[in-house]
């Protein structure tokens, strides 16, 4: 059993934006949809109508929801202490397979990746109890991972300013705490050389949307991709490319 997993940031809860949203997630033909920015649940609804996928959860305010075409067992969202967002589980119908759909705390500097290495050392001590069993961490992390170029050029003065204020030195603990803790990074473990920007859509030079299996289960992850194609239907949707993984089950 395999299943098609897509991360897809859809900006301010998708409102008017529904068209393109449910067009690039058909086009994808993804069997799960984690959203982040899912803040209003219309919206959700509206697209699972326009896409087929019969199942869909999200609560107004929180910013992770989903989307399946495929009949969900469980699906709860959790609050770890300090976080800005709750991050959502969802355990496919026919599977113990768990995926943990989360958002992190967005903009660059040294006090708001400390706040990001938080919030995942939260999240990753919550779900310690399943850390035997196959899972996957997918979401909008925000940050970058360690070794990864960032055109400082292409950012806007505002964040160039609070990295020089912070620092003068981009931290990025946040990824590189979660590779410690076993994971493995699906895109990166899969394309060494490829740059796999995610954000934003009409000039993508950051990758800020990560899929993360157990490194011991690292053979069940099949494939990983950042879509970017149609250009100007993946822009008019959204500022974040989505990334879909497909992901053995079992």
């Amino acid at each position: 059993m395999s299943l098609r997993l897509l991360s897809y940031n859809i900006r301010f809860g998708g409102v008017g934006r529904e068209q393109a949203l449910a067009e690039v997630i058909k086009a994808a033909a993804p069997d799960l949809v984690v959203f982040q920015e899912a803040t209003r649940p219309e919206v959700i609804e509206r697209l699972s109508a326009a896409t087929g996928f019969a199942f869909w959860a999200a609560r107004r305010n929180h910013s992770i929801g989903f989307l399946s075409r495929k009949e969900v067992a469980y699906h709860e969202w959790h609050y770890p202490a300090g976080a800005r967002h709750s991050f959502l589980e969802i355990i496919p119908a026919g599977t113990e397979a768990r995926v943990f759909g989360l958002h992190l705390s967005a903009r660059f500097s040294r006090w708001d990746e400390r706040r990001r290495w938080r919030e995942i050392r939260s999240l990753l001590e919550g779900i310690k109890r399943h850390q035997d069993g196959f899972h996957v961490l997918v979401g909008d992390f925000n940050t970058l991972a360690p070794g990864e170029v960032l055109e400082m050029e292409k950012l806007p003065a505002w964040i160039r300013a609070l990295i020089w204020i912070s620092g003068r030195k981009l931290q990025r603990e946040t990824i590189q705490f979660v590779l410690d803790a076993g994971y493995l990074d699906g895109y990166r473990a899969l394309h060494a050389d490829e740059k796999g920007y995610t954000f934003p859509t009409w000039d993508p030079h950051v990758r800020l949307d990560y899929v993360f299996a157990p490194k011991t289960f690292k053979d069940r992850l099949l494939s990983c991709e950042v879509i970017t194609e149609p250009k100007e239907l993946i822009r008019a949707a959204t500022d974040h490319c989505p990334l879909i993984a497909e992901l053995k089950l079992d």
